[in-house]
């Protein structure tokens, strides 16, 4: 990518937003847009830094056996009042719904109600069992409470995956499957959750865990145990069979050891039992030719929440002016070195449009700051807000076609030829 193709301008961060700098230095440099309350549009590196997240998403779960689909998030709201939840989503403002000649249409707020009614044409004999199906696509809530941009929106792109089984017991080794792929998605962009014992609310069900992000940031309070790296939602303990609970279902049996942090939740998992196949007829038939419910299972990531949160933890400090961009994990970002020549210096121009072309062609992304009239230490500047990991400067000090590879997040400096530099990144 050229940057002189993109209309980027190099902006003062002031005013930074103290508890969001991270996506209030998105917003003042341009790569968000604010439309509204909750909504947002991408420019092209957090859009690509976010297609690298679904990226991780889709191929985890495809190699955990899971089928991708894609449901619509327009729905009629028939399927909605034949799970008897639309009454609730209207009543409390969360569904956006819209009235036409053609009836009454909701704006998905989740994918339970879309997915059995897939499932049920696809799924009518134990011999198509087990199954989970996933999508990654936009839900919509009327959030009345926005808070801390991407993290909490009105529309917002999620993982949502749903399982299939003939039994409780397949359920709960699907729930297991879902969860040990989610430790391994978290895990490849970066994130260090903890699975926390987590109380299934609206959702129903028996048995919840969520991924939550140690985070001052956080919405949410939990009791964690440092020392067995166990923690639980302290909704659990508005419970009055919670000591049973959690000695049932978590072994859990002691929990005077563990300390209240602040922490924000990336995903959830729930094992939902019959509860949605009694609602809208889940009903497949069994080896001896009845017929049964589904046992499901629900399991959530929320995509731009995880992007918004691996942004605020990425943020670089600089010791005079503080959050002044990031540097973002080479398995998502998606371009892993930005060149910074000297612009009229006709020499370095032409080493880095050079190099420029041989990183391309040996597939290693890479950005191009060929924007003129800019003074070079702005261009570095602008180099941590885009949050590539490396950069190399081709300046007045760079001798013939030595190159120096700068580590934005450590400092550390290594000289290269291009024929290095390649073999390095190859590997």
């Amino acid at each position: 990518m050229k940057l002189s193709q993109t209309g980027m301008s190099t902006v003062k961060l002031n005013n930074i937003d103290e508890m969001y700098p991270g996506q209030s230095i998105l917003l003042k440099t341009g790569q968000l847009v604010q439309y509204g309350a909750g909504l947002f549009g991408y420019n092209t590196i957090p859009l690509l830094v976010r297609r690298n997240i679904e990226k991780i998403i889709t191929e985890t779960l495809n190699k955990y056996g899971c089928i991708e689909v894609l449901l619509p998030t327009l729905q009629p709201d028939t399927i909605w009042k034949n799970s008897g939840r639309y009454e609730h989503y209207v009543n409390d403002g969360t569904m956006l719904i819209t009235e036409s000649n053609k009836g009454t249409f909701c704006l998905a707020p989740t994918g339970e109600e879309a997915v059995l009614e897939f499932a049920r044409e696809k799924l009518k004999s134990y011999k198509n069992l087990p199954v989970t199906y996933y999508q990654i696509g936009e839900k919509y809530r009327n959030e009345i409470r926005t808070r801390g941009y991407l993290l909490r929106g009105k529309s917002f792109p999620m993982l949502d995956a749903y399982s299939f089984d003939i039994d409780e017991k397949g359920m709960e080794k699907s729930y297991e499957n879902a969860r040990k792929a989610f430790l391994e998605i978290f895990e490849k962009i970066g994130m260090p959750v903890i699975p926390i014992v987590a109380d299934n609310g609206a959702m129903g069900g028996k048995k919840s865990e969520e991924f939550m992000l140690i985070s001052d940031q956080g919405e949410d309070k939990i009791l964690y145990n440092e020392e067995t790296k166990v923690g639980l939602n302290t909704e659990i303990l508005e419970r009055e069979d919670y000591k049973e609970y959690l000695e049932k279902e978590y072994g859990i049996t002691d929990i005077s050891k563990f300390k209240e942090i602040r922490t924000m939740e990336l995903g959830h998992i729930f094992q939902l039992g019959t509860r949605y196949s009694e609602m809208m007829q889940g009903i497949y038939i069994n080896q001896d030719g009845k017929e049964e419910l589904y046992y499901m299972g629900c399991y959530g990531i929320g995509v731009s929440r995880t992007l918004a949160a691996l942004y605020e933890q990425c943020i670089i400090n600089d010791p005079k002016w503080g959050p002044c961009g990031f540097v973002l994990p080479e398995s998502v970002a998606p371009y892993i070195i930005q060149i910074v020549p000297k612009m009229d210096n006709i020499e370095k121009v032409e080493l880095a449009n050079k190099l420029y072309e041989i990183l391309n062609k040996n597939g290693i992304s890479a950005i191009l700051d060929d924007r003129e009239n800019m003074q070079i230490g702005s261009k570095i500047k602008d180099c941590k807000v885009l949050g590539t990991p490396y950069m190399i400067v081709l300046g007045d000090k760079t001798e013939g076609e030595i190159l120096e590879l700068e580590n934005n997040k450590t400092g550390e400096k290594q000289n290269l030829t291009i024929e290095k530099l390649i073999e390095k990144f190859k590997n």
